[in-house]
């Protein structure tokens, strides 16, 4: 089955590919020559992933799946969530977004976090959307050089690792984009 990914994020599309069966084709949007910004206009992960899904599937007539994550803090009252990627502002960099994360957690007790992740899939004009989730805690300083955006601070609960010092195997795994795929894959298999 080929399914585009509406995305543009490299490390996103390398932790899909490594989580999918040979199966399932996943093309990415150069594949198919697109380099559209992609519209995120709405204040949820849920309608930001339907939004995206719908804009590749309804230009291109193809099936395909969008994602959006949020990293949700309890002590900044859920920030950065939906405005994760962009915390610091247009075109700051994953340093720049967890720069911010410490600056506003400095002193504080409170370190529960989570990441939320929401796949939306089309298939012939029908969505379904997966939800993953991972619940931990923001560290107060950086470990790992692996993984990506706020991977060096954040630690899943019951590890004693940081996404960012996991490989991409455990990564995978444990992490809210793993099991939002998981369920994507669960699904694709049960309904062939």
């Amino acid at each position: 089955m080929d399914l585009i990914f509406a995305t543009n994020n490299k490390h996103k599309l390398f932790e899909i590919k490594a989580s999918v069966s040979e199966k399932i084709n996943i093309i990415s949007l150069s594949e198919i020559n697109c380099n559209d910004e992609i519209p995120e206009t709405h204040n949820t992960i849920e309608e930001n992933a339907s939004e995206k899904a719908f804009y590749i599937y309804n230009k291109y007539n193809k099936n395909c799946f969008a994602d959006d994550t949020g990293l949700e803090i309890d002590a900044l009252n859920g920030e950065p969530g939906v405005y994760s990627a962009l915390y610091a502002g247009e075109n700051c960099s994953f340093i720049d977004n967890i720069n911010k994360v410490l600056e506003k957690m400095h002193g504080i007790k409170n370190r529960k976090a989570r990441f939320r992740t929401v796949i939306s899939l089309i298939i012939d004009n029908v969505e379904h959307q997966f939800e993953g989730k991972v619940e931990g805690e923001i560290l107060t300083t950086l470990y790992g050089a692996g993984g990506f955006g706020y991977d060096p601070i954040f630690r899943p609960t019951g590890f004693n690792e940081t996404f960012a010092q996991m490989n991409i195997e455990t990564k995978n795994k444990i992490s809210h984009r793993g099991l939002a795929v998981k369920k994507l894959v669960d699904f694709l298999n049960s309904n062939k």
